[in-house]
């Protein structure tokens, strides 16, 4: 099974994701009320994944997350929360979080973000990615928008991963190998921070126009 330690200083809340994970494949084998105690614990209860609440005492999920960097340890954390500002968002994301879940609805999506965590995907709620994206645009960059990082051929490649076209289709229309395709995807996740097609397609959306 899956170790996980779980995060919130409210007992309330702590319970609740026991009891979603009670029958899973995951197994709690921790449980804390402050960031603190988490970074006390991890040599101790040695969680595969962390899911914590972004807000705490004494030190936030967000400190974690941070301290957990910072110290080279890329464990998976889902942060956990009923809001989040805009430029904690970008931090996160800049931070390689696993996974951002609000908890309006999180009954319902806490073992299916954990499942995609746990196999190496990202999981992004919709509505953070989107507020992220917009924050990055209008953060004192003169709304350049990530996508301006990109050659004029992978801005191609991209475009047609928003239209919703697979490898091979991509490199019959711009007359390359499905092999040169791959090598294009790579440098593009590379370079915006994304990690998978769904995300590259997200923030194709909200690009004001693709060349």
């Amino acid at each position: 099974m899956t170790r996980v330690m779980i995060a919130d200083d409210h007992p309330l809340v702590l319970s609740g994701v026991e009891s979603i994970l009670r029958d899973s494949e995951f197994e709690v084998v921790g449980r804390a009320s402050d960031g603190t105690s988490v970074l006390e614990a991890l040599s101790s209860v040695r969680p595969d994944i962390l899911v914590l609440d972004v807000s705490m005492p004494q030190m936030s999920g967000m400190d974690v997350l941070r301290t957990m960097r910072a110290r080279g340890d890329q464990r998976p954390i889902i942060l956990l929360t009923a809001s989040l500002a805009d430029h904690c968002l970008v931090e996160a994301l800049s931070l390689n979080v696993d996974g951002i879940l609000l908890k309006e609805g999180a009954e319902h999506l806490l073992v299916r973000c954990l499942r995609d965590v746990s196999q190496g995907k990202r999981w992004i709620d919709r509505e953070a990615m989107d507020r992220a994206l917009s924050y990055t645009m209008n953060d004192g960059k003169k709304g350049q928008h990530p996508l301006a990082c990109l050659t004029k051929r992978e801005r191609a490649v991209t475009g047609l991963i928003a239209r919703g076209m697979r490898n091979r289709a991509i490199a019959v229309e711009l007359g390359v190998t499905e092999g040169t395709v791959k090598v294009y995807l790579h440098r593009i996740y590379e370079k915006l921070n994304v990690q998978s097609r769904t995300e590259l397609a997200l923030l194709a959306s909200s690009a004001p126009e693709i060349e």
